[in-house]
């Protein structure tokens, strides 16, 4: 029910009381509003996108310190020089160093889980296979087990992340 309104300004000043008032509480509202409101959603990060970022890392690392340790050290593998199936030990260190160094920042990069660091991990991680495949008779075990890891690699870069459709 509504008061009678007396004098000349009286619906004037009870117009501005209530906006005073509604002033008063849009604050409330607003607070009330924030608090109410969700967070967005972060997407939960791939396990297998991490692992392979983290292993073509790891497999990035060992190719630096096997590209330097033929560079600097020839003597330091099973078979001499010229018994390699393909170029010397000094091709070869600078090729598994450059190699290496890509592979670091690749393995940030999914680790960091960016579109292109899939790609080219899948690629760098096939050249390692290939080129520890032609390495096999200066360093057999060790070019095995960088072979068996470049494989993990791509299977985890190329599994399918969490809720994506087939």
């Amino acid at each position: 029910m509504s008061s009678p309104q007396t004098g000349p300004g009286s619906g004037q000043q009870g117009a501005e009381a209530r906006h005073a008032e509604e002033q008063k509480q849009a604050p409330e509202q607003q607070q009330k509003q924030w608090a109410m409101t969700s967070a967005p959603e972060t997407a939960a990060m791939s396990g297998w996108l991490t692992f392979a970022g983290s292993l073509i890392l790891l497999v990035g690392i060992f190719n630096i310190i096997e590209g330097l340790t033929s560079l600097f050290r020839t003597d330091y593998f099973i078979v001499g020089e010229g018994q390699l199936l393909v170029f010397n030990f000094a091709t070869w260190g600078t090729i598994l160093l450059v190699l290496g160094v890509l592979q670091v920042a690749t393995g940030v990069g999914c680790m960091y889980e960016q579109t292109w660091a899939r790609t080219t991990g899948v690629v760098l991680a096939a050249l390692c296979a290939i080129g520890h495949l032609a390495f096999l008779a200066a360093f057999p075990l060790w070019s095995l087990l960088v072979i068996a890891l470049s494989v993990l690699v791509i299977y985890g870069l190329v599994v399918p992340e969490k809720n994506t459709a087939p």
